[in-house]
């Protein structure tokens, strides 16, 4: 098969993350290389840029430059929360026609899958030969076949140190702490919390994830539990916990808020959190209860990224390069876990990863659906790297002088 000469295209799409640069210009360096790459193009806000033919000519960017954007958080080249249909996708192939793009790279999730895999389904029927890669990202790490997701590491180490120094905190001056992390469908960013564990009264007490049903009942009773056993309380929970009848908690107390897809706001308030402490008032006579919502902040925190997370995503935007310009094949770059701890990199088909996620399996979850696991500990912890270190005061106590 003869090589494809062309132009290459890189996007990003949807919510940044730490690490997401380091693909997207690991893709670039790559692509570079090939003498067969006649220029390298990035589209400025994802697929809308594409659309707009809004690109920047990055075969004329400095390697320093690009090396710096690198090490940055957050997208570099801007991003999108247009979810494309079959229309749209048809109008970002005809500008990839027009412009001799014969290599698309988008990183994103999965619907950044589903736009690649309609993308190429419409090169195909007009017989243009372009190769198109998913490159990985998303911090919810709810990616199918993967064995985890660039971006989740660092997002995870970020709330690993978040509520290890709430937690640090919380022991100085008791009381019920309850922090909400990001997680609509997929809980494995809030049990990341775990890690900020260390000695066996720490804190994240109780970790409640979208895959358990959460009711007032047993969360009263929980914490009741836990301040009994400890005097104080942290929880970590994610924005899309659901009641019995699979609904998320928070949609009843947000207004019918919706997202850009069209599906229930679930973040920029502090109504969850607002709400799960007054059911603690509310059912407890606990005085100091406090909650706070992390938000955006988890996704692009500088100087918080895992060293891991930061190689592995460099290593698969190099690897999405490789895969179209090298072997002229199209398809989403996956990862997959060997020994302990490394990473293999291989292809996997566009239509196994586009559309539908996944979600933390059973054996992380803990039988009460308020913790995690060992299991999970033990698949988390080389994802989020070095993490800082806790202590604490060991002398004796000094015996009370009776009085006289």
């Amino acid at each position: 098969m003869s090589k494809l000469q062309g132009k290459v295209l890189v996007a990003q799409g949807g919510g940044p993350t730490a690490v997401i640069n380091q693909s997207v210009i690991g893709a670039v360096l790559e692509a570079r290389k090939y003498p067969q790459v006649t220029h390298v193009y990035g589209a400025v806000h994802g697929v809308r840029g594409i659309v707009n033919e809004d690109f920047y000519d990055l075969t004329e960017a400095t390697t320093h430059n690009l090396e710096a954007v690198a090490r940055t958080p957050s997208s570099g080249l801007l991003s999108t929360r247009d979810k494309p249909t079959e229309e749209y996708c048809q109008k970002i192939f005809e500008v990839c026609k027009r412009y001799d793009i014969r290599y698309f790279f988008y990183c994103g999730g999965n619907d950044s899958a589903d736009t690649c895999r309609i993308v190429n389904q419409d090169a195909r029927k007009a017989g243009y030969e372009m190769r198109v890669i998913h490159i990985p990202k998303t911090i919810d790490n709810d990616l199918k076949v993967t064995d985890h997701c660039p971006g989740y590491g660092s997002a995870g180490k970020y709330v690993a140190q978040a509520f290890a120094g709430v937690n640090l905190d919380n022991r100085a001056l008791p009381g019920v702490y309850i922090g909400v992390v990001m997680g609509r469908n997929a809980g494995f960013l809030t049990a990341a919390s775990i890690l900020a564990k260390k000695y066996p009264d720490d804190g994240p007490h109780l970790i409640y994830l979208p895959e358990r049903t959460f009711t007032k009942k047993q969360f009263v009773s929980d914490v009741k539990a836990v301040m009994t056993k400890h005097g104080r309380c942290i929880v970590a929970v994610s924005e899309g916990i659901v009641d019995a009848k699979g609904r998320p908690i928070a949609e009843q107390f947000t207004g019918g808020e919706k997202d850009s897809h069209g599906n229930a706001q679930l973040s920029g308030t502090g109504a969850l959190g607002d709400l799960l402490s007054q059911w603690i008032k509310e059912g407890t006579d606990f005085k100091r209860v406090r909650s706070d919502t992390l938000g955006y902040i988890q996704r692009s925190f500088l100087g918080c990224v895992s060293e891991s997370d930061q190689q592995e995503a460099r290593e698969v935007g190099e690897k999405a390069a490789q895969y179209a310009i090298w072997h002229n094949r199209d398809g989403s770059v996956a990862m997959r876990r060997v020994g302990d701890y490394a990473i293999e990199y291989f292809l996997t088909p566009l239509e196994t990863v586009a559309r539908h996620a996944t979600s933390m399996p059973d054996k992380y979850i803990n039988k009460d659906g308020n913790g995690v696991t060992e299991a999970f500990k033990s698949y988390v912890r080389p994802l989020v790297g070095t993490l800082p270190t806790c202590e604490r005061i060991h002398a004796p106590k000094v015996a009370k002088l009776k009085k006289k």
